[in-house]
């Protein structure tokens, strides 16, 4: 009897540089969650932590950008860089679920992701946070980061807080199913095998 090959993990590793930030990433889509993330925003270092992990990434990623600025070139390139890690690691797509959804709940709050690795960018993010800033990020900036990943990915990105009364909670529940979400939209498909998830031959 012969064994079956165990797939060869889905890897990505770049770096992105302008002159507004450099960005070096390694991503490995079968991982064991561990990461490695350091931007200069404490709060945005752990919603990466945390996607990573619950997403059963691995995730090493640096982020030198122009804080003295603001914080939104950083929190958008970083979303473009992760974005791209992804497209990149998934190749021609042939084989995965494709798309994924997930209903996170957080004590009192709920959270809802949806994933579509369309190849097509869109996005759609409600946070229904109210105040300007959550830890050290600015949280309109919440909304930069999927908007800069579903560019990078060229993916179809909604999340949404359904309720919920803490603002960090609110936030947190949105990385977390948006991490599950993808984890499952990148998933191999085990019915369809390597088949290309889409009728018009291309993603």
């Amino acid at each position: 009897m012969t064994n079956a090959r165990k797939p060869k993990p889905r890897t990505a590793a770049f770096e992105r540089n302008t002159t507004e930030t450099m960005i070096a990433i390694r991503l490995t889509l079968e991982g064991q969650g561990r990461y490695k993330v350091s931007t200069g925003i404490r709060f945005f270092d752990h919603m990466l932590e945390l996607f990573t992990r619950h997403g059963a990434f691995d995730l090493d990623l640096t982020c030198k950008g122009d804080l003295d600025v603001d914080q939104h070139h950083t929190v958008e390139d970083v979303g473009i860089a992760l974005g791209e890690a992804f497209d990149r690691a998934l190749g021609d797509k042939r084989g995965i679920l494709r798309a994924g959804y997930f209903l996170m709940p957080m004590d009192e709050t709920l959270a809802i992701a949806a994933v579509d690795l369309s190849g097509r960018p869109a996005y759609a993010v409600d946070t229904k946070v109210r105040t300007r800033l959550v830890g050290d990020l600015q949280t309109e900036l919440v909304t930069d980061f999927f908007e800069g990943f579903a560019r990078g990915a060229r993916a179809n990105i909604h999340v949404k807080t359904m309720y919920g009364r803490s603002n960090h909670h609110k936030i947190e529940a949105i990385f977390k199913a948006f991490a599950r979400a993808l984890r499952v939209a990148c998933s191999r498909d085990k019915q369809l095998g390597a088949m290309l998830p889409s009728t018009k031959g291309l993603l």
